[in-house]
């Protein structure tokens, strides 16, 4: 992992409720065993506090490698040994290690998450719940301009700061996701040592209270930034950012973040009526 753009307050550890889910099928038309997804947890956009219930926990000590398609079933996995200190230090090792063009998916993360998922290349993570996030809950990895990291539906939660942390280059694409009690749902690298054009794609996505930012792009270097279809629960004062624009650098010093916030020519790209507040 690269350094954090912001020093971040000690990470709190909580214990997570399970609750039941709502049978169905998902509108995105995934298969597989329990899947639930943020069409699932409300067809009229209205928060839910519903989360997936696992069927077993796995404790995982080395990073668990991804080639081709992983089903984990809905089971928990969590560190333990090496992946088990519940830290928020720089550099740890992932739960999961996808390879070019591999799939994630039906899979919870639990306490500790160690530093989530990483892809090295194009990757999908589909249905895939962070019940708290440890250092960040995914990092995308891919140097081809040309690489597509996609996550489609499960959610994160607990994440005092980044969630899905775009180091590489190409586009991610991130839809039918929720989260809740974040820092940063997406941020594009601020200051690594190699920097690209990244583009992202967020649409269908629940955010809830209390959170800093949606996504974060670095301006000086051709980052766009796309929201369609969000929704903010719980934030009447509108105190969550929706795109924040930054001069990056790949000197490892904090990125300067620009004003004004919000819909801002091609960096930023929605109108007000694409993000909507409940």
């Amino acid at each position: 992992m690269t350094a954090r753009a912001e020093q971040r307050a000690s990470h709190r550890r909580r214990t997570t409720k399970r609750r039941a889910l709502t049978a169905g099928m998902s509108a995105l038309a995934i298969t597989g065993a329990a899947i639930v997804t943020t069409s699932m947890l409300s067809t009229a956009g209205a928060a839910s506090s519903s989360w997936p219930a696992d069927t077993g926990s796995k404790p995982v000590s080395k990073t668990v490698p991804v080639s081709g398609v992983h089903d984990g079933g809905m089971k928990k996995y969590y560190g333990t040994g090496a992946l088990g200190g519940d830290s928020q230090d720089e550099g740890q090792d992932p739960i999961f290690e996808l390879a070019d063009g591999a799939t994630l998916k039906n899979v919870i993360i639990g306490t500790p998450a160690a530093d989530g998922v990483h892809c090295k290349g194009s990757c999908t993570l589909q249905n895939v719940w962070w019940l708290d996030v440890g250092e960040d809950a995914a990092s995308f990895k891919g140097t081809s301009s040309s690489a597509q990291y996609k996550v489609i539906g499960g959610g994160a939660k607990k994440a005092d700061d980044k969630v899905l942390q775009f180091n590489g280059a190409g586009t991610l694409t991130v839809s039918g996701f929720r989260v809740e009690d974040f820092g940063k749902l997406v941020r594009s690298c601020g200051n690594c040592k190699k920097q690209y054009k990244r583009t992202i794609v967020l649409n269908d996505i629940d955010v809830v209270a209390p959170g800093k930012s949606i996504v974060g792009v670095n301006e000086n270097y051709g980052d766009t930034a796309t929201l369609r279809d969000v929704r903010i629960h719980g934030d009447s004062k509108k105190k969550i950012e929706t795109c924040a624009r930054y001069t990056g650098n790949n000197s490892g010093k904090e990125p300067k973040k620009l004003k004004p916030v919000g819909p801002y020519g091609k960096a930023c790209d929605f109108k007000a009526s694409d993000v909507t507040y409940k």
